[in-house]
């Protein structure tokens, strides 16, 4: 337990700061981690005997983000989005050569971890730059992360005295609707207190997004939930002390943050 709020404590302060420090510093974290949990995301994957190709995988993910990233620096031009296709083709091509026993898998595999991590920190990324597509705002990353682990801690806690009800036995025993809704609770309380110092956004607009996070987060970590009882692992990595890997710990990332992009987009364009 020591080990685990220790984890806890500095991770949270390295998040915070790469929030506070401004866009290149914004950039360059959420790139590193979203690097990293692919490669956790290859390294799991590996363990029921599939084979992605890892480094072209990283490498594409690498690509992909920094197009994003560019894009809200430098206005550019669409056409370097063509570098996304030598990328793409070549999978199909290495695998020719790996005389692997089941290629396609392999391929679906690459492809899998791209949409499943490196697409949805690009969109939880993106949220700085929502209202002005060139000017970094911090607001809406670390509201997003507040509720988020606002919703965490509300799951657990009423989940522990209250929870009787099962929410999804099958992919997470421990997981109940009172927890859940426990979760809904404490998220939408901390977003009402973020619009107290966040005035340019609603609190209407921040408890929607609260109640998104929740949902998604949580079929988020249920989805990683089934990953690893698929693969038979207890944890997606060793990176964090007492936590496990970065997937576990950004589960509810992963799902969330589209769906929360693009409720936000919709209401701001």
């Amino acid at each position: 337990m020591k080990t685990r709020a220790i984890t806890a404590f500095f991770f949270t302060i390295v998040m915070l700061g790469s929030i506070f420090l401004g866009a290149y510093t914004f950039t360059f974290f959420y790139l590193l981690l979203s690097v990293l949990a692919l490669a956790e995301f290859y390294k799991l994957i590996r363990t029921a005997d599939a084979k992605p190709h890892r480094e072209t995988g990283l490498m594409t993910g690498t690509v992909i983000f920094l197009l994003v990233a560019v894009y809200h620096f430098i206005p550019l031009n669409t056409k370097y989005l063509l570098l996304l296709i030598p990328l793409v083709f070549i999978v199909f091509l290495l695998e020719l050569y790996k005389k692997a026993p089941s290629p396609f898998a392999n391929i679906s595999y690459t492809f899998v971890g791209l949409i499943y991590v490196t697409v949805p920190f690009c969109f939880f990324y993106s949220l700085g730059f929502i209202n002005d597509w060139n000017t970094y705002n911090f607001h809406l990353p670390l509201s997003f992360l507040l509720m988020l682990w606002a919703s965490d801690t509300g799951a657990y806690l009423f989940g522990r005295k209250l929870g009787s009800h099962k929410l999804f036995e099958r992919h997470s025993p421990k997981k109940t609707w009172e927890g859940f809704f426990g979760g809904v609770f404490t998220s939408v309380l901390v977003s009402f207190i973020v619009s107290l110092f966040f005035k340019e956004i609603s609190f209407l607009v921040l408890g929607g997004m609260a109640v998104l996070i929740v949902s998604f987060g949580t079929l988020g970590d249920l989805v990683e939930s089934m990953l690893k009882r698929s693969l038979g692992a207890k944890d997606s990595g060793t990176l964090l002390p007492g936590h496990g890997g970065l997937l576990d710990r950004f589960d509810g990332l992963l799902i969330a943050a589209p769906i929360v992009y693009v409720y936000l987009y919709l209401i701001f364009n």
